[in-house]
């Protein structure tokens, strides 16, 4: 865990709010856990965005599920050995903050280590919008709203007395519905 890639470092598939430890595929088709960073990929994201401005854990783990529009968040259990080895490392330190929470801002030699990595960096974060982008057009607001508004028309109908041949046809509104989507380009 030490090298910021523990459990909270997967992802794939679908995901709940927090975590974001979906299944994915592996190069055979079976299904598996994929690594959203490898290495010391996560430690360059956390100190570029340390970089920004000085920063706490939860507020780091925000910045990247923002970034990513929830498609995922680093869990607490690798950010903060994550930020404990760059403590180490010398590329940040500890900020006085108010309350219990460790500030963290970048050091000179943080500084220096971003700018000899600025290509992969920007690959690392084009990475996180490009998952961000992919989340925004699969799972959008639309959707999302158009789904709601079916949803709450069934309940209300399926809430009294249904008769055979209306649930037959809500049914079959349903089932055209699908299929024109379906055949969607």
């Amino acid at each position: 865990m030490r090298f910021g890639m523990g459990y909270g470092a997967w992802t794939g598939g679908h995901h709940s709010r927090r975590g974001h430890h979906g299944m994915g595929e592996d190069g055979e088709g079976r299904r598996g856990r994929r690594r959203v960073f490898d290495g010391g990929e996560l430690r360059l994201v956390l100190l570029r965005l340390i970089a920004e401005q000085p920063r706490h854990g939860y507020d780091l783990i925000r910045a990247i599920e923002e970034r990513t529009g929830g498609a995922y968040a680093p869990s607490p259990g690798v950010i903060y050995p994550t930020l404990t080895l760059l403590d180490d490392m010398g590329l940040i330190g500890e900020q006085q903050s108010e309350g219990s929470k460790k500030l963290f801002a970048i050091t000179p030699a943080g500084e220096a280590h971003l700018a000899e990595r600025v290509d992969e960096i920007d690959g690392l974060f084009a990475r996180l919008d490009a998952m961000g982008e992919h989340r925004a057009r699969t799972e959008g607001g639309s959707i999302r709203r158009a789904m709601g508004n079916l949803r709450q028309v069934l309940v209300n109908r399926m809430g009294g007395d249904v008769d055979e041949d209306t649930l037959h046809a809500i049914v079959q509104v349903i089932d055209e519905a699908a299929q024109k989507i379906e055949r969607l380009k």
